[in-house]
């Protein structure tokens, strides 16, 4: 190789002829040059390690160690104060599914008692030999945490509806003619076609006839409200009682009446007093269920009852 070297300051060039022993000369000097380096880095750190490294390290270390413990605690702590917020909602939502579970078992006419709905279930099983047990990581645990809180919500929606259904059928219930007006163990004529007494002809009749003593309690069979109280040239005096979904009972022949027009009386109270007012033979109730303004056979509400 060949160098060609210009310089203002000569007159002419001057040319440098490297050869290939040249460059390995360079190559050696530059390698001694490296090696006595490294060779006095490991010296000087070998020579003061246990005067300045040890401590610096150690120190180093500790911090390091610090703030890893510091970023894994806040961690924990933040996770912790994720899971006491979803804990106090499930304990809330618990609360109320207890609630909905006393109502719905009272509505559905199932003793409290026996589900235990305030104690905890027994739970039990052997571990099978092929299961190895392990521990929930926190990210796992969160999302058990999650999946049953909204599973919570879903059987708090659900008993909620099931409630207001059993609330409804249950209302209905209150409100049909149910319950027996007056204590009598039989009547006189019963619903259907008869020979009418003062006539002596064939005749509907669209009410059941209770044999009973003049002031025998009479009370309402269902609860409702009083559409009309006061006297009917037939039925003498008379109690009628709107019990909502299109039915309507009477009370007919009464010596007294108890109640106003407009007023609200629940099932079983006492609303007359059997008399023989109106067209009648003797003492007794004539009672009466009608339905959309029909007249309904009443032995058939009383014995579903019964």
């Amino acid at each position: 190789m060949h160098i060609i070297l210009v310089s203002n300051r000569l007159a002419k060039a001057r040319s440098l002829s490297i050869t290939p022993w040249h460059v390995m000369a360079c190559g050696a000097g530059l390698l001694v040059l490296v090696l006595a380096t490294a060779c006095t880095l490991f010296y000087l750190s070998v020579r003061f390690a246990d005067r300045l490294s040890v401590p610096q390290l150690e120190s180093l270390m500790a911090a390091v160690k610090e703030r890893e413990s510091r970023n894994t605690e806040n961690f924990v702590r933040q996770n912790l104060d994720a899971l006491a917020v979803k804990l106090g909602e499930m304990q809330a939502q618990l609360t109320r599914l207890d609630a909905l579970g006393e109502r719905v078992s009272s509505l559905a006419g199932v003793k409290p008692a026996e589900f235990r709905l305030t104690e905890n279930p027994g739970r039990g099983g052997a571990i099978p030999a092929s299961s190895v047990p392990y521990s929930l990581s926190m990210e796992e645990l969160g999302r058990q945490v999650d999946t049953l809180s909204r599973q919570m919500e879903s059987r708090t929606d659900q008993l909620g509806i099931l409630e207001s259904t059993l609330f409804d059928a249950r209302m209905k219930r209150r409100l049909m003619p149910t319950v027996s007006p007056v204590t009598s163990t039989w009547s006189a004529s019963s619903f259907g076609w008869r020979i009418d007494p003062f006539t002596g002809q064939g005749a509907i009749h669209e009410g059941v006839d209770f044999v009973a003593d003049t002031g025998t309690p009479i009370f309402a069979a269902a609860g409702g409200v009083v559409v009309f109280a006061a006297h009917h040239h037939q039925y003498g005096n008379m109690v009628e009682i709107d019990h909502g979904n299109d039915f309507v009972t009477r009370y007919a022949h009464a010596s007294k009446i108890g109640v106003k027009v407009g007023e609200v009386v629940q099932r079983g109270r006492k609303i007359a007093e059997v008399g023989s007012t109106g067209r009648s033979t003797g003492p007794h109730l004539h009672f009466e269920v009608r339905y959309k303004g029909v007249a309904q056979n009443p032995g058939r509400f009383l014995r579903a009852a019964r």
